[in-house]
C-alpha cells in the first residue's frame, strides 16, 4: 500500500436521466484539490465509484476468477490456464506472487481510495438541500463497504482505512493488518448509516444500478450471516441481526411470490430495468464499444450460438461436471444454465446463464448483460439460512420451498421421501447450501457460501470427498486448510513482513 498513497481520480461524466445511467460522456481526469467544487461535482464523483465495481479486476462481470472459479462450480482446463496464473485459483495451488491476485487486490484497494476521497471531500461541502449530501454519502459508504466485505472474506485480517490518505508517511502508518472483527465492524458501521439517508427502498425508484435500502439491508444482512458463521463471538446475536436485515430487505419487494417471475426472465437482457427481483446489478450498455458486457460472448463455446452471434473459438467457461450432477430432474435451472458443447475441440459443458445473441449486440458480441449482484432469490435463501441458525427450520423451509417452486421442484419436505435427496441432502443447512448453488450458480457466491458454511477443517473434507473425474484438471488433492484464505500479494507483504504477516500455508 506504500507506494499508492496518491489514487489516480477518475470522474466519469454520466447523464442525470435514471434510465440511462450508464450513457457516459468522455471521462475527464482532473486533480482532487480543484474538483469538489458543486453538487454537480460531487454527484458525478459518486457516479464514479460506481464505476469501479464494473472492472473485472474488482468485483464486476469478469472477477469470476476470484470467487467461481476458486469453487466448485467452474474453472479452467485449457493447456494455456494450465500452464499460468489463473489455473492456480481452482487447482489450490495460488502462490503470493501471482500477478492476478495483486492486481485483484491493488484494484480494490483503489476503489476503496476512491470512496475515501469522495467521502471526505463531500462531507466538506456545502450541499443546498441536507438529503442530498447524506444520500451521496450513503453511496459512497455502501461501495466502500462492499468492497471491504469482498477482501476480508478472501484475505482475513486487511488493513482498513477510512479516510483520504494524502501522504507516504500517511499510507505508512495505515499499512498494517486489521484484525477481522475490526473489517466487520466498519463495514457495519458504514452499511448503518447509510440505511439513515433517503435512498429509496428500490433502485428502480433512485436509477436502475445505484443502491437502495433493499439492497443495503441485503449486504447487511450478509454480513452478520457471514459473521455468526465465521467469528466466535455473538453468534446468536449476529444472526438475529442477519434475520432483521434480510427480513427488512425481503419486505420490500414489488412482488407477492418468487413463482410470479420467471426463471429466465431474471437474465433477460430486454427486462432488465424493469424485473422486480433485482435488488442491485452493475450496468452494461448492449451495442457500445466501451460499456458493453462480454460475459455471452466470453462463456460461449466453439460451434455454440446460444449466448452470443460472435463466432467463439475457444471452450467458453467449463461448468464443472461436479455443478451438472448436482441439479435434480425436473429442474429448469439446468437447462438454462448449462449447456454441453459436442465439437470436439470442446466436449464439454459451458455457461449458458448470461445470453445476448441479438443483432444490437452483433458479431463482435458486445451484449448488455448487467451484472447482478443482488437479487430476491438469494435473499431469501440467505434468510432461510439465518431461521435455521436461530432454530426457525419451519419459516426456512417455507422460504426455501418458494425457490423450488419456481424450479419445477418438488417442497423440501416431499424431496426429503426420495432416497437420492435425502441421502445428499441429510439436513436442512445441506439443502439450503445445494438450492443456493443452483439457484445462484456462476453469480459468484458459491466460494463465498462454502467458506461461510464450512471452517477451513471441514472446507478440506468437503473437497476431498469429490470424484476428481467431475471436478476437471485441477487438483482436489491439493486443498488444505491454508486455502480457506488467499495469500498477502507478496510485494505487499515484503514492504513489511511484520505488520503484513503472511497467511498461514503461504511462507516462502
Amino acid at each position: 500500500m506504500k507506494k499508492r498513497y496518491i489514487l489516480p481520480f477518475l470522474v466519469l461524466v454520466l447523464s442525470s436521466c435514471k434510465d440511462d445511467f450508464l450513457n457516459q460522456l468522455d471521462p475527464n481526469a482532473v486533480s482532487v484539490e480543484s474538483y469538489f467544487q458543486t453538487e454537480n461535482d460531487a454527484l458525478l464523483a459518486v457516479n464514479g465509484l460506481y464505476q469501479v465495481l464494473r472492472s473485472g479486476n474488482t468485483i464486476g462481470e469478469g472477477s469470476a476468477l476470484y470467487s467461481e472459479e476458486r469453487s466448485d462450480n467452474s474453472g479452467r482446463d485449457d493447456n494455456q490456464s494450465n500452464a499460468g496464473e489463473p489455473f492456480q485459483f481452482n487447482d489450490f495451488s495460488i502462490l503470493p506472487s501471482n500477478s492476478y491476485l495483486r492486481t485483484h487486490w491493488s484494484s480494490m484497494y483503489d476503489g476503496i481510495a476512491r470512496a475515501n476521497t469522495v467521502i471526505s471531500r463531500i462531507d466538506n461541502m456545502n450541499f443546498a438541500a441536507d438529503d442530498l449530501k447524506k444520500r451521496y454519502l450513503a453511496e459512497s459508504k455502501f461501495v466502500r463497504a462492499l468492497l471491504y466485505f469482498h477482501l476480508v472474506r478472501k484475505f482475513g485480517d486487511i488493513p482498513l482505512s477510512t479516510e483520504e490518505v494524502t501522504s507516504k508517511s500517511q499510507a505508512d502508518q495505515l499499512a498494517f493488518r486489521a484484525k477481522e472483527a475490526d473489517v466487520y465492524a466498519q463495514i457495519i458501521k458504514d452499511l448503518t448509516e447509510a440505511l439513515d439517508s433517503n435512498l429509496p427502498n428500490q433502485q428502480k425508484d433512485y436509477a436502475v444500478g445505484r443502491t437502495s435500502k433493499a439492497a443495503i439491508h441485503a449486504v447487511l444482512g450478509q454480513v452478520y450471516l457471514t459473521m455468526g458463521s465465521t467469528l466466535e463471538t455473538a453468534k446468536s446475536d449476529n444472526f438475529r441481526k442477519a434475520e432483521e436485515h434480510l427480513s427488512a430487505a425481503y419486505g420490500m419487494r414489488k412482488f407477492g411470490k418468487l413463482t410470479e417471475i420467471p426463471y429466465s426472465d431474471v437474465f433477460d437482457v430486454n427486462k432488465k430495468m424493469d424485473c422486480d427481483e433485482l435488488v442491485f446489478q452493475i450496468q452494461y450498455l448492449q451495442g457500445d464499444q466501451n460499456y458493453h458486457s462480454s460475459i455471452a460472448r466470453n462463456n460461449q463455446a466453439r460451434g455454440e450460438s446460444i449466448n452470443s452471434q460472435f463466432p467463439s473459438t475457444g471452450a467458453g467457461t467449463r461448468a464443472s461436471k461436479d455443478l451438472v450432477f448436482e441439479y435434480e430432474v425436473g429442474d429448469i435451472r439446468k437447462d438454462f444454465s448449462v449447456k454441453f458443447a459436442s465439437d470436439a475441440r470442446v466436449n464439454d459443458w459451458f455457461i449458458t446463464k448470461f445470453r445476448d445473441n441479438s443483432d444490437a449486440a452483433g458479431t463482435a458480441g458486445w451484449g448488455g448483460n448487467d451484472w447482478i449482484l443482488i437479487r430476491y432469490a438469494d435473499v431469501m435463501l440467505m434468510l432461510a439460512e439465518a431461521k435455521m441458525n436461530l432454530g426457525k427450520d419451519g419459516e426456512a423451509i417455507v422460504l426455501l420451498n418458494e425457490v423450488r417452486e419456481r424450479a419445477g421442484l418438488p417442497s423440501y419436505q416431499n424431496s426429503r421421501n426420495n432416497a437420492a435427496y435425502a441421502t445428499k441432502y441429510p439436513t436442512l443447512k445441506d439443502a439450503i447450501l445445494h438450492e443456493r448453488r443452483v439457484e445462484l450458480a456462476f453469480e459468484n457466491h458459491r466460494w463465498f457460501d462454502l467458506i461461510r458454511v464450512y471452517n477451513a477443517e471441514e472446507l478440506v473434507s468437503y473437497f476431498k470427498k469429490k470424484d476428481q473425474a467431475n471436478y476437471g484438471n485441477a487438483k482436489l488433492s491439493n486443498i488444505s486448510t491454508k486455502d480457506r484464505y488467499f495469500p498477502i500479494p507478496f510485494d505487499e507483504y515484503k514492504l513489511d513482513p511484520i505488520k503484513m504477516y503472511q497467511n498461514p500455508g503461504y511462507q516462502y
